[in-house]
């Protein structure tokens, strides 16, 4: 219940209810629980929680480590990812202020007051003007119009940009002013706040005079938030619903922690790495007991125990050798991997926004990325959700073609020309119109040979049923001083704006404005139309409103020589059947060929009544309009008796023009392997033709419908009728036409079924859904036994909830507000950027991430195992074999950037290739490189070089220690700095070995790495530290260097790791080449007639590409200075290409 303008009933006990506030909120974290929601989030990450616990240990009990080699990287972790994530959410936190703190104007105490949107209350009476958005759901109470009418438009919510028509109660659309309004004394009692944008019950109780009046309230009486005021000055209305219960609010889904399949598959690989953690630390502990058993190691002489060792409990020591052996190896999980993850994350996303392909230059937009955490799943795409309206068209009808009585015309510079001929043609005869710019308001004359007096008689008659046919608005937008909105008459048909309640009538009135037939307006009930400059009235006498089971729309008018006469226009399929005269075959056939070319057909009829048969349709009319019971069956009726008998007088055909290169976009996702579903809440048949044109659909392809189901059971049986022509027909792709209501029928008992005629559909359409619906649908497929990765991509409010439910969420910044793009993970400019970011970007991020977790658990396998070795060596006393300073610097210093760097830059193939080879995609889908097999090599690889660091450097040096020239011997600590040595370099030429792309920051990283390794070492062995409490490394490293042995040694170590790996990739790429590889073997022989496309780039180059450009140099089959760089505009997939360089053409003599 709410009381208008909060005025409380005075008697009684009444206690106001509690509504929520109008505040939107779409952040995750406030202020106050930041802190502890961020830490705990965090903490479910395996290694973080692990490292904690680690470093717990480290402070209770005695460990071979400090605990600040644990607590340093986990605090440095911890501390970067809640930057990062606070960050981000104080982006959402502004565009929420934006939202709530928008300026609004309400009536309180008898006068309009300022506001901000986040302060309306429930009751409150909101003012809202014209092209304004509404702050909260409100209930008309009167308009700028006397009658209580406005016109709004919800492309925001359900992506319809027709205008729609919302009224008043008769009761308080009078009070249009504020002064009225206050004293304005009613009720409105409605249902509890719901998500379905289409459904709302109510009645308002308005007290005129000391009676009470009760109105019912319906859709038609409900303004939604986010919905546009139009053609409408300005409107009042109270506020039912606000905040987070208004309609638009409940469509959304809450904001979940979306996390990328990489992620998950590191959580398991952690979970392995800490079974072997575990396994080594039982099993060192078990020797150690087992060793320990013998009185001579348990208690030797140089070692012998206090008292209170010896009584101390022997469950307890066990325990606290195993904390200590877990201590010791701990560093086999990589704690510094989730930080150079978030690091590549965070620094990777900026290559999108970048990226001069993905900006788009008219409107000034580049690609933005609102969550970097789901990069690399935008490698793992399997199936495209897309909304259609303003995704993959413009969101603009442009008429383009007609037949009139048989004969196909286009339209040419503003004139109707038969097809086959320009406007320019000799031929006299040939019948079509043609402007004469005699004056400003561009007046048409027939211009038509005396002959043909009757087919210029069937084109006037078939522009003057276009243009009166509809239920168009006309709003005048005057220029200065001009307030009468009749003054058309004057000439000002400039300012003149149709408003209408679909696109295409829009288009096809401006099209016939443009030949000549204008349609001025409606005053009073009669419609005024201009006729190559000369005026006609005709009065309005009937509307036979469109509705979707007839599927067309007629007028009854009585024309100025007093005739009255029907205009149909409608579908072919429901306007032909009802025709018995006119050129019906040939009209049927020109539709049909419209159709194929993608457009939106409607046939044009007319009848005309004689005095009696008009009495009849009136009698009828009126009786079906006012009868109480079953009134829409009376009216179908009705309709059906009136519009019969038809003679056709054409068809037009309308394009609603797609947005660039959206066929050759969704053309590459399919041969990149990915399904594409187009959910849209638009008609069935205007979903389908744009399916067909924009390329989802193929002419070839077999159309299944699932539509108009009634019944469970009736959806039943035609899903199994659908899943057996599927079986029985081998050959043919089949795509599938599905609509909202047998969609929840399909999806309430038999999503089985339904799933799998999905699956086995090349391309599926979903029309009349609503925005819930589409999140439905992506959670069907997502929670599927496959798991496939989903994209959303859309541009409405409509499309928020699945962009939100998708794995990874695509806003478009279209015309429809901003509420999409705020929502999603990234936004771009235009449906065509999506390729480039998928197929390049996509490609790129997963393959770089991949790598990286992969490489981070083999370097640190292989730091750790030499220490486990080390144990069997030193009766598992838990000595360390490097020093606790190389220890922490391990991860954090002498291996990090190399990795880093390359998980930025890396690039397998050039972009251009990626682009366009689609077909490169599937190498890296369903988590290719990440698998267990390839997981598997990278930890046995670990292993096998752990055990040639530590057992090489042990048989070079383990017996006969006196390596050094006066005959000193090497100690533990040299020995195990040989170790370290060795792996320093081994880890970082074997990412060498994986580099494709080397730029001059990949040689910096990876030789400075060494070298600074080679540096620190010299300066912290050469100098005593006073603050270390022991100086173990003291001339350690020095003295190691100046041994020819210990070169060799190294040399040789690094080598036999090394040599083995170089044979094995030269052996794969030649008898198994992956199709990634074999693009890098064309792009490399042949890029420019030459041996190495790449020898003229100075960015990268590939170590086997270089020595192809020696070997080309050598054998004289490339000469640098036939291959210029240059800038190629003829670019094959994007005209603005400028972050490709492409090379001119060779001679192909050359090749």
């Amino acid at each position: 219940t709410v009381y208008i303008a909060n005025r409380f009933p005075q008697h009684g006990h009444y206690i106001p209810q509690r509504f929520a506030d109008n505040r939107i909120i779409s952040s995750k974290y406030t202020i106050w629980n930041f802190i502890p929601k961020n830490l705990f989030e965090q903490f479910r990450r395996i290694a973080n929680f692990y490292f904690l616990i680690i470093f717990l240990v480290q402070l209770m009990i005695d460990t071979p480590t400090s605990p600040v080699t644990s607590g340093l990287p986990l605090f440095f972790v911890i501390t970067v990812t809640a930057i990062k994530q606070g960050y981000e959410d104080w982006l959402r936190h502004k565009a929420d202020n934006e939202v709530n703190g928008a300026p609004v104007l309400v009536v309180r105490s008898g006068s309009l007051v300022q506001t901000r949107s986040k302060n309306i209350r429930v009751g409150d009476i909101v003012r809202v003007a014209k092209d304004e958005t509404f702050p909260a759901d409100l209930v008309l109470l009167s308009s700028d119009r006397a009658e209580g009418t406005c016109h709004i438009t919800t492309a925001s919510l359900d992506g319809e940009t027709n205008l729609k028509t919302h009224f008043a109660v008769p009761e308080t659309a009078v009070s249009q002013s504020v002064s009225r309004l206050e004293t304005l004394q009613a009720v409105v009692e409605c249902q509890q706040p719901e998500a379905d944008l289409y459904r709302f019950v109510g009645r308002i109780t308005v007290t005129h005079q000391g009676e009470e009046i009760v109105r019912p309230l319906g859709p038609e009486n409900l303004l939604l938030r986010g919905a546009r005021l139009k053609n409408t000055k300005e409107i009042f209305g109270v506020a039912v619903y606000t905040g987070m219960e208004s309609k638009m609010a409940l469509n959304y889904k809450c904001k979940s922690q979306k996390r990328s399949a990489v992620e998950k598959s590191m959580n398991t690989f952690l979970i392995i790495y800490l079974g072997i953690l575990l396994f080594e630390a039982i099993l060192s502990t078990i020797l150690k007991y087992t060793w320990q058993a013998e009185a001579k190691w348990d208690e030797p002489f140089y070692n012998e125990k206090s008292e209170v060792e010896r009584n101390s409990s022997k469950i307890l020591k066990f325990i606290s050798d195993f904390l200590a052996f877990l201590v010791l190896y701990n560093f086999i999980i990589p704690i510094s991997l989730y930080v150079t993850v978030e690091m590549q994350k965070f620094l990777g996303s900026f290559f999108i926004g970048w990226d001069l392909d993905l900006y788009h230059e008219e409107s000034d937009q580049r690609a933005q990325v609102n969550t970097s955490d789901l990069n690399e799943e935008l490698g793992q795409v399997e199936y495209v959700f897309t909304d259609k309206t303003g995704t993959l068209t413009e969101n603009e009808m442009q008429f383009r073609e007609c037949s009139i009585n048989g004969i196909k015309y286009q339209e040419i510079n503003g004139k109707l020309v038969p097809e086959g001929m320009t406007e320019d043609t000799p031929d006299s005869s040939a019948p079509h119109l043609v402007r004469s710019n005699s004056n400003d308001d561009s007046v048409l004359v027939s211009s038509v040979c005396h002959t043909r007096v009757s087919q210029s008689r069937e084109e006037e008659l078939f522009l003057k049923a276009v243009s009166l046919c509809h239920t168009v608005q006309i709003s005048y937008d005057q220029p200065d001083g001009l307030g009468d909105p009749f003054s058309h008459a004057n000439g000002f048909t400039s300012q003149m704006e149709y408003y209408a309640s679909s696109p295409d009538e829009k288009a096809l009135l401006e099209a016939t404005k443009r030949m000549g037939v204008t349609f001025t307006g409606i005053s009073g009930e009669n419609m005024e139309v201009k006729t190559f400059g000369k005026s006609e009235k005709y009065k309005l006498l009937h509307v036979l409103e469109f509705d979707p089971n007839r599927r067309r729309m007629s007028v009854i008018l009585q024309n100025p020589s007093g005739e009255r006469v029907l205009f149909t226009k409608g579908a072919e399929s429901a306007v032909l059947p009802y025709a018995k005269s006119g050129e019906i075959e040939k009209t049927r056939v020109h539709v049909d060929e419209f159709a194929l070319k993608g457009l939106r057909t409607l046939v044009v009829a007319y009848r005309l009544f004689s005095t009696e048969e008009y009495k009849e349709v009136a009698r009828r009319l009126h009786e079906a309009r006012t009868a109480l019971q079953q009134r829409e069956e009376r009216l179908a009726d009705t309709f059906s008796f009136i519009e019969k008998d038809l003679e056709v007088l054409g068809a037009t055909g309308v394009e609603d023009k797609l947005q660039e290169k959206v066929q050759e976009t969704i053309e590459a996702l399919r041969l990149a392997g990915i399904k594409v579903w187009v959910l849209t809440g638009d008609k069935h048949e205007t979903a389908v033709s744009v399916s067909l044109s924009c390329g989802h659909f193929h002419r070839t392809m077999n159309i299944l419908e699932l539509v108009q189901q009634k019944t469970d059971h009736e959806c039943a049986e035609q899903l199994r009728r659908l899943s057996r022509r599927i079986r029985e027909d081998h050959v043919i792709q089949h795509g599938l036409v599905v609509d909202g209501a047998s969609l929840s029928l399909a999806l309430r008992e038999h999503e089985k079924l339904f799933m799998e005629v999905c699956k086995n559909c090349s391309a599926v359409l979903c029309c009349r859904m609503a925005p819930l619906q589409k999140a439905k649908v992506v959670r069907l497929l997502k929670t599927s036994p496959e798991k496939p990765i989903t994209l959303a991509i859309g541009d409405g409010a409509n499309d928020v909830s699945m962009i939100q439910e998708a794995h990874v969420g695509i806003g478009i910044m279209g015309k429809e507000g901003r509420q999409a793009v705020r929502n999603s993970d990234y936004a771009i400019a235009r449906f065509r950027f999506l390729a480039k970011l998928l197929l390049v970007h996509g490609h790129f991020y997963y393959i770089r991430i991949a790598t990286l977790v992969q490489y981070f658990f083999y370097k640190n396998v292989c730091f750790i195992t030499p220490q486990f070795l080390y144990q069997f060596f030193c009766l598992f006393s838990q000595q360390t074999l490097y020093d606790s300073v190389y220890l922490t610097l391990y991860n954090i210093c002498f291996t990090s950037l190399p990795i880093l760097v390359y998980s930025l830059f890396e690039q397998l193939v050039h972009p251009h290739v990626l682009h366009n080879k689609p077909a490169l995609y599937r190498d890296i889908s369903r988590n290719a490189i990440l698998s267990f097999k390839t997981f598997l090599y990278w930890t046995t690889l670990g292993f096998c070089h752990a055990f040639i660091f530590f057992f090489g450097s042990y048989i070079l040096m383990g017996e006969d220690t006196s390596l050094m020239g006066n005959g000193q011997m090497f100690g533990n600590w040299t020995f195990g700095t040989l170790v370290f040595t060795v792996m320093v370099i081994t880890v970082t030429l074997k990412l060498a070995l994986e580099t494709h792309f080397w730029t001059w920051m990949n040689h910096f990283v990876t030789w400075g790495s060494i070298a600074f390794y080679f540096i620190f070492s010299l300066f912290y062995g050469g100098i005593i530290w006073p603050f270390l409490h022991t100086q173990d490394m003291y001339f350690v490293f020095v003295q190691l260097l100046s041994s020819g042995s210990a070169w060799f040694a190294i040399v040789l170590i690094v080598v036999s790791c090394l040599f083995p790996d170089v044979v094995k990739k030269v052996f794969y790429r030649h008898l198994q080449p992956t199709s990634t590889q074999k693009s890098q073997f064309i792009e490399v022989y042949q890029g420019v007639g030459c041996m190495d496309s790449m020898c003229c780039f100075s960015e990268g180059h590939s170590g086997c590409a270089r020595l192809a450009w020696l070997v080309g140099r050598l054998t004289g089959r490339c000469d640098p200075a036939r291959a210029t760089r240059s800038w190629s505009d003829s670019d094959p997939f994007y005209s603005n290409d400028r972050s490709i360089l492409t090379l001119s053409p060779v001679e192909a003599t050359n090749c």
